[in-house]
């Protein structure tokens, strides 16, 4: 097999099965596995697919769910995320440096913050958008590879970025928030970004409304434990509210 038809097949079975590892290929191919890794090197830099630890992950869908396109959340539970996203702007103090992801509950957010001194991290082309006419507000944007679905930025250089920073609080959104589980994301790009705006943050928000609770999505984010505050709807049961606080997280509920 010439090792363009190889290439061609490997961005197949990744698309096909939206993540494989290097071991899968090597077996599938016959090649040894060093081969296979310089074969998803150089797809990965031809923008075909994205590494991830021990195999690739399709950049269609990153996971055993489509992502959902943005113009498909902005129109999901739109009450509740606006109401999240108003209680969430009460968080921030003028002088706050802080993350806000490419949720569309961050995009709310971000339309509600008043034009006050504050540093924004996002890997958001919306959200940067969205702030970009509120002049005492100065806006970071990771850059990196840009996923249409989402209208963010993912990838290593996006990952990278956040290296360099230290912020006040995060708020972000994800699929699901299992108890046992933890946190989930549908696209393993949007899960290593998110995991990484955790790492740099004094304070985590994380805005989820009552639909997401007991949900495992495809790729986990973190423990519950990495959580300090939950901002919700006031659809969620007392047992999920009394169960967030035995594991001392602040519930701040709509």
């Amino acid at each position: 097999m010439l090792v363009a038809e190889r290439h061609s097949k490997i961005v197949q079975i990744v698309n096909e099965k939206k993540s494989v590892r290097v071991a899968e290929l090597s077996r599938i191919f016959s090649v040894t596995e060093e081969t296979i890794r310089r074969d998803l090197e150089r797809l990965e830099k031809e923008h075909k697919l994205s590494r991830s630890h021990g195999g690739a992950v399709s950049l269609t869908n990153g996971s055993d769910t489509p992502e959902t396109p943005y113009f498909e959340r902005e129109i999901m539970n739109v009450k509740e995320k606006k109401e999240i996203a108003e209680e969430a702007v009460k968080q921030v103090e003028e002088g706050d440096k802080i993350i806000l992801d490419a949720s569309s509950t961050a995009w709310y957010m971000a339309k509600r913050l008043p034009d006050i001194q504050l540093t924004v991290l996002t890997n958001s082309i919306k959200v940067a958008l969205e702030l970009s006419g509120k002049k005492q507000i100065t806006v970071f944007s990771t850059g990196g590879i840009m996923l249409p679905r989402s209208l963010s930025y993912v990838g290593p250089l996006a990952e990278s970025s956040f290296d360099n920073y230290h912020v006040n609080k995060a708020f972000l959104s994800c699929k699901g928030f299992h108890f046992t589980k933890g946190l989930s994301e549908s696209n393993e790009q949007q899960a290593r970004i998110k995991k990484k705006m955790m790492d740099i943050a004094d304070s985590v928000y994380m805005m989820i409304d009552h639909t997401k609770f007991g949900v495992q999505a495809f790729t986990n984010i973190g423990k519950v434990d990495s959580v300090d505050h939950i901002l919700t709807d006031s659809n969620v049961d007392q047992e999920t509210i009394t169960r967030l606080k035995q594991h001392n997280l602040n519930v701040i509920k709509i």
